[in-house]
C-alpha cells in the first residue's frame, strides 16, 4: 500500500506529522506538498496532486487530503471518476466511508481536530476494508455517472 498526502497552509502542520506517524507504521507514503508553509495556496491544488496520484493505481494507493474545514480537499478530489474521498471527523464514520462507500482518499479537516483524533482516523483508514456487496458497487457505478 502507498499512501499520497497533501495539504494547503491550514493543513501543513499536521500533514507533516501524519506523515511520520504513517511511516512509523512501516507504510510507504509520498509527500505530495505543500513543501513549505505557503498562506497563499489553494487546496484544490493538492487535491489535484492526490487524485491523480490514486488514479495510478486505484487497488493499491490510497490518499490524505488535508486544509482547514476539509471540505475544499474533498470536493476537488470527488472531481476525477474513480476518486472517493470522504471527510472524516469520527473513527467509526471513516471506517464506514471506508468500508460502505469504498473511499479511496480521506479529507481531514484540520482546523477541528487534533493530531491524536486525525491518528484515530488515520487508523480507521487504513485498517478497513471496502465491503464487496452489490448494492455497494451498484451505489459506485451510479456516483461515477454523469448526472
Amino acid at each position: 500500500m502507498t499512501i499520497f498526502i497533501g495539504a494547503d497552509h491550514r493543513g501543513f502542520e499536521l500533514k507533516n506529522k501524519l506523515i511520520e506517524y504513517i511511516q512509523e507504521k512501516n507504510i510507504r507514503v509520498e509527500d505530495l506538498g505543500a513543501y513549505e508553509y505557503a498562506p497563499l495556496d489553494d487546496n484544490p491544488d493538492f487535491a489535484k496532486k492526490v487524485a491523480q496520484a490514486i488514479l495510478q493505481n486505484p487497488q493499491e494507493f490510497r490518499g490524505i487530503g488535508i486544509c482547514g474545514s476539509g471540505n475544499g480537499i474533498a470536493m476537488a478530489a470527488n472531481r476525477f471518476k474513480g476518486v472517493y474521498c470522504g471527510l472524516g471527523f469520527a473513527e467509526n464514520q471513516v471506517k464506514h466511508m471506508r468500508e460502505n462507500d469504498h473511499i479511496n482518499m480521506l479529507a481531514l479537516p484540520s482546523d477541528y481536530i487534533d493530531f491524536e483524533l486525525a491518528k484515530k482516523l488515520v487508523d480507521a483508514f487504513l485498517n478497513s476494508k471496502p465491503i464487496i456487496q452489490e448494492k455497494y458497487l451498484r451505489r459506485l457505478k451510479k456516483t461515477d455517472q454523469e448526472i
